[in-house]
C-alpha cells in the first residue's frame, strides 16, 4: 500500500468516515475512543513526515551522504584553488555547498569564520571564550 493511500484511510477514519463506502460511521464506535482518535492522528503526521523527508531527499544532490574519495578530494581542492564558485563546485561533485565548505574546512582550505554556511550541530562557544585556530 502506498503512503498517500494510507494517509488517506488513517484521515477519514478520523474524520468519523468508512474509507471504504465513505459512508458515516455508526456513533460509539471504537474509533470515537479519544486514544484511537490519538493514535489515527500520529499515524496520519507520522506518514506526512515521511513524505516530507522523500520529497527532501528527492531535491538533495545525488552524492549527499557519501563517502569522500581521494579522488573526489584532489578534485575538489585543485577546483577550489583555481578560484571555481562554491556552487559549481557543489554542482560537479552532486553535493550541497554546506558539505563542500565542511569537506574544505576538514582538509584545512577554510575556517569556520570563511564559511557561507554552518555546521548546525556544531556548539556555540560560552561568551568570552578564545575561538580555535585552524591548523
Amino acid at each position: 500500500m502506498k503512503e498517500q493511500r494510507a494517509r488517506q484511510i488513517l484521515e477519514a477514519l478520523v474524520n468519523g468516515v468508512d474509507p471504504l463506502t465513505g459512508e458515516e460511521l455508526a456513533p460509539g464506535t471504537v474509533l470515537q475512543h479519544a486514544d484511537v482518535l490519538r493514535a489515527l492522528l500520529a499515524g496520519v503526521c507520522a506518514l506526512e513526515q515521511m513524505a516530507a523527508r522523500a520529497q527532501r531527499r528527492a531535491q538533495l544532490p545525488g552524492n549527499v551522504g557519501r563517502a569522500w574519495t581521494a579522488e573526489e578530494e584532489s578534485t575538489l581542492v585543485a577546483a577550489f584553488k583555481s578560484g571555481d564558485f562554491l556552487a559549481d563546485i557543489a554542482a560537479r561533485h552532486g553535493r550541497t555547498v554546506r558539505a563542500i565548505e565542511a569537506r574544505l574546512e576538514r582538509l584545512g582550505l577554510l575556517t569556520p569564520d570563511q564559511r557561507s554556511t554552518h555546521d548546525s550541530f556544531a556548539q556555540p562557544a560560552p561568551a568570552g571564550a578564545p575561538r580555535p585556530r585552524p591548523p
